[in-house]
């Protein structure tokens, strides 16, 4: 991380790529120390609410990311006469949504297929999950079938902000009810591990450093990795969209993949696929509500994020693979085969990028969402248990139970 704060405040980068590099290695520091003192932070506050705090710290440096691309679309000179319907759309409208949807693929489509598959290789055994995690499948799907509205409205207004962020309130209200866990030490591996083991003073302290320190550079990092992003697909004849879709998740989302890759390993799947479907859930919610604010802060007033047709349909794909994989593990029993499913066709996708291959991807995935019911009718059930523990906790969390 030290580089990029030098050249940040003191040093010249005189080429983009080099601005892409130093700054995105940045993030990524930024993104372990975030990861680190979130897990750690665990031996304080609740179980489930603890896994939701390290997915949404350790993917903050996207947010920061996609908000400058969505602020930097709302200053851009061009927008007022497209707005007004006088001039062409400015090619910065598309790169929000570029990062959105790169993201939130790369998560449900390669980082969940992998923790499945990894302790199926270990282990020759399917990946349980339990009933603890019905509030964060409800809600992601929830928010995966509003965003269909998104999709045929072809833009993410501040209406969609406030449903979307009451759906991330309701999730955090849910999962916070559970008690504390003093054995979550026990777990931990690495720098978590040591830093939880401190005295509590010291321990707060170095948590509230790490986190200050992480946020601190990633907000230094974020805009210039961003406009490096966009530069160098300019210099190289790079499509920038393509760039900044699947380089810019990468960079933010590698610590928290790894993380969970290594609990795997040691025999813990289910922490790591707790943190990743976390993570989808506060992307597909808090993400996506965060752009149309950013777009409007930048515009200078209130305004919807307009979406042109290729990100329609990188929409369209998103929420068809989000909609798959949350049918997939609704049952909380996930084998091989449907995680490899989910990532062949992620895979696959990455080949093609026209428009019209979107659509056919995410009708694809579809097809398999009812193929897979209709060959196992207990995804159905799945899904109807996880929706009657979702009302069961929220009638509980209102004591009303």
């Amino acid at each position: 991380m030290l580089p990029a704060v030098l050249y940040r405040t003191i040093l010249h980068l005189p080429e983009p790529w080099m601005e892409s590099v130093i700054f995105g290695i940045g993030i990524v520091g930024a993104a372990f120390l975030l990861a680190w003192a979130a897990e750690a932070a665990q031996v304080e506050i609740s179980a489930g609410l603890a896994i939701a705090i390290v997915a949404l710290l350790t993917v903050l440096p996207e947010y920061a990311v996609d908000m400058t691309f969505a602020w930097k679309a709302g200053v851009d000179p061009a927008l007022p006469a497209f707005l007004a319907g006088t001039g062409p759309e400015p090619s910065s409208l598309e790169l929000p949504a570029a990062n959105l949807t790169g993201g939130n693929r790369l998560l449900s489509g390669f980082g969940w297929p992998l923790i499945i598959l990894l302790f199926y290789w270990r282990r020759k055994d399917y990946v349980h999950l339990t009933k603890d995690l019905s509030p964060e499948i409800i809600v992601l799907g929830l928010a995966a079938l509003y965003s269909i509205l998104i999709f045929v409205r072809a833009e993410i207004t501040l209406w969609d902000t406030g449903v979307l962020i009451v759906l991330f309130i309701v999730y955090l209200w849910l999962i916070s009810k559970a008690s504390h866990d003093s054995n979550h030490e026990e777990d931990m591996i690495g720098p978590p591990r040591v830093i939880a083991a401190l005295s509590k003073v010291k321990r707060r302290v170095l948590i509230l450093g790490l986190f200050a320190g992480a946020g601190a550079v990633v907000g230094i990092s974020a805009e210039p990795f961003a406009d490096g992003l966009v530069h160098t697909g300019e210099e190289f004849g790079i499509d920038r969209f393509i760039l900044v879709q699947w380089v810019a998740p990468l960079a933010s989302e590698s610590p928290e993949i790894l993380v969970a890759a290594i609990f795997t390993l040691r025999g813990n799947p289910l922490f790591g696929m707790a943190a990743l479907i976390s993570a989808s859930v506060n992307q597909w919610t808090l993400l996506v509500a965060s752009l149309p604010i950013a777009f409007s802060l930048g515009l200078g007033e209130a305004q919807a994020l307009p979406l042109n047709d290729r990100q329609q349909a990188e929409i369209f794909l998103t929420l068809a693979q989000i909609i798959f994989a949350v049918v997939l593990i609704a049952k909380l029993r996930i084998g091989w085969m449907g995680a490899g499913v989910l990532g062949l066709v992620f895979v696959t996708h990455l080949v093609f990028n026209s428009t019209e291959a979107r659509y056919v991807y995410g009708i694809i995935f579809f097809i398999l969402t009812a193929a897979m019911i209709a060959i196992q009718p207990e995804h159905i059930t799945g899904l109807r248990d996880r929706a009657f523990d979702f009302r069961d906790a929220l009638k509980e969390r209102a004591g009303l139970a």
